[in-house]
């Protein structure tokens, strides 16, 4: 096989995969994802009205560390130019639904919301679980997958730029990291920042505003070893608390930790 028929079917099997992520999760799979379909990209979804969708974008562009924007799809549109037959409607494990700034329910499927709301814009931000299989390839450990929970995510005191009608504060996910291989984990994200790049802060959780690890605000408590650092990552659940802050009149988003996967592969933003 020539390199070039190599490449090519490395990439049929990483878009194989991700269509197998998909079909898993349309048929039922409501977990997180992280360690699914290792070597393509991941990505958090919020829809808001057409008419709020222009604040989304300007508060992403403003704020692209914890908001990078990798597709915007038109209203009503489901299907992500990043993976070919993809329906945001059925193919993230579970959705949140947000009217006038409260949270008022968690589906499995978001038909039925897409049907009434038929003017959503969704946009999709690029997520830290992407990176995870390099960190991994490199020996480090990637602690909430061993233990098989959710990533812990926790809202900060550092507030994000406003954007016309949306503002709020930044989230961040954290990977206690050994020591020893701090270093490296900067090196391998800071590769990566169409999905959060390297961290935000390494170290002391109060300098960022975090009173208590073992109580995130979203996902499960961390797995801290002996040696450990904390490391903190911008994340894309910042617009969820921006949502709550601003009160749209309705909006769509995913349930912390669970992603829609695309059929891009991670070298494709990996700089």
């Amino acid at each position: 096989m020539t390199p070039t028929s190599a490449g090519a079917a490395a990439g049929a099997t990483e878009t194989s995969a991700g269509v197998e992520a998909r079909a898993r999760i349309r048929a039922g799979f409501t977990g997180p994802t992280s360690g699914m379909a290792p070597g393509l990209v991941q990505a958090n979804l919020i829809a808001v009205p057409a008419d709020w969708a222009f604040d989304v974008l300007l508060f992403a562009q403003r704020n692209p560390k914890p908001c990078p924007v990798i597709d915007v799809l038109e209203p009503g549109r489901v299907e992500s130019a990043l993976a070919a037959g993809s329906d945001l409607r059925t193919d993230l494990p579970r959705y949140r639904v947000w009217e006038d700034g409260q949270l008022t329910a968690e589906v499995d499927d978001a038909s039925s919301v897409f049907a009434d709301h038929p003017d959503l814009v969704s946009f999709l931000i690029g997520c830290s679980f992407t990176f995870e299989a390099d960190l991994a390839r490199a020996g480090i450990p990637i602690r909430h997958q061993e233990a098989g929970r959710n990533v812990p995510m926790y809202r900060t005191s550092t507030a994000c730029r406003p954007a016309g009608r949306i503002s709020g504060d930044m989230v961040v996910s954290l990977r206690p990291i050994p020591a020893a291989q701090v270093a490296e984990a900067v090196r391998i994200t800071d590769r990566f920042p169409a999905v959060h790049g390297a961290p935000v802060h390494i170290g002391d959780p109060a300098a960022l505003g975090i009173r208590d690890l073992d109580a995130p605000d979203f996902g499960d408590p961390p797995v801290i070893e002996s040696g450990d650092v904390p490391v903190f990552w911008a994340c894309g659940v910042t617009p969820q608390v921006a949502i709550a802050e601003s009160a749209p009149p309705f909006a769509l988003t995913h349930s912390p930790g669970r992603m829609f996967i695309t059929d891009a592969p991670e070298s494709d933003y990996r700089q």
